[in-house]
């Protein structure tokens, strides 16, 4: 497994069960040596989701990064089955490796219910088939850039800034994203809605560092996500193009809050994400 590709990510979204309520993982062997957050997320949400009956789906998720995990090493997920009510239930998850928690996940999951609805508007964004791909998005930096900035990803990402997109001191700390995974995904919604947390990792960071001229590749600079916090409205296919409209409304203490909303290619707002970041550079 030396790429993030989809059919990789897919393998290591199937956890081994050790004992009831324990379960192993393994990670995508890469250049960089901390886990992927959004890996440990998605496959905390798999281990929980075992434990938990089919006529429930998770409607939202809380989850804390607390070590950097091991991409060499096993990840252990130990299940706490919380809560089982009429129509919620309730599961903690926490990763292990090297006898340490790493990351720790709170799911509440529902039974199909029926009620009031409403949702903010897509906002206008260009075709996705129009915009460069993150390889041409980051040639246009003209800087030399390290073998894990452009390698191939499990996930198409397309910006919708201008080609060659620099960031600049003072710039909006809004962004505008499509997404599409880089392949065909079985038809099983919960390995598209595990997916999608995967992917909901990769780019609020860049939305955090907008407004301060700084970017992930910039020398010296340090990022980490703290936490991450997603509110799951509907289902969504993630080998169909999505929205993911990101904005960042404080920076402090070396932290930085990033917020997004995604739209599936109907115009359906699908899900709401939170983050907070930490974000260190050469200056601090």
């Amino acid at each position: 497994m030396g790429r993030d590709r989809l059919e990789d990510v897919i393998e290591i979204l199937d956890l081994e069960e050790l004992e009831v309520n324990i379960f192993r993982g393994v990670s995508l062997q890469e250049r960089r040596k901390r886990v992927f957050g959004g890996q440990v997320a998605a496959q905390a949400l798999v281990a929980a989701t075992r434990t938990v009956p089919e006529d429930r789906r998770p409607h939202s998720l809380h989850s804390y990064f607390l070590r950097s995990g091991d991409v060499r090493a096993p990840i252990l997920y130990q299940v706490d089955r919380i809560r089982d009510g009429r129509s919620f239930t309730t599961r903690r998850v926490v990763a292990i490796q090297y006898g340490k928690a790493i990351f720790n996940m709170s799911v509440s999951y529902q039974v199909g219910e029926q009620g009031l609805e409403h949702s903010l508007q897509m906002p206008e964004a260009p075709d996705p088939e129009t915009l460069p791909t993150l390889k041409e998005r980051l040639e246009g930096f003209g800087r030399d850039l390290p073998p894990e900035a452009v390698r191939p990803r499990a996930v198409d990402m397309r910006w919708c800034d201008p080609p060659g997109w620099k960031p600049n001191e003072n710039e909006d700390a809004r962004a505008m994203v499509w997404l599409r995974a880089d392949g065909k995904v079985p038809a099983d919604p919960f390995i598209h809605t595990c997916l999608l947390v995967y992917a909901s990792d990769y780019t609020l960071t860049e939305t955090v560092m907008r407004t301060h001229g700084r970017h992930w590749t910039d020398a010296g600079v340090m990022t980490a996500s703290l936490d991450h916090c997603m509110w799951l409205h509907r289902d969504i296919k993630v080998d169909d193009w999505w929205l993911y409209v990101e904005d960042s409304p404080a920076a402090c203490g070396a932290r930085g809050l990033a917020r997004g909303v995604i739209y599936d290619n109907s115009g359906r707002l699908v899900c709401s994400v939170a983050q907070e970041i930490l974000l260190r550079t050469p200056s601090d």
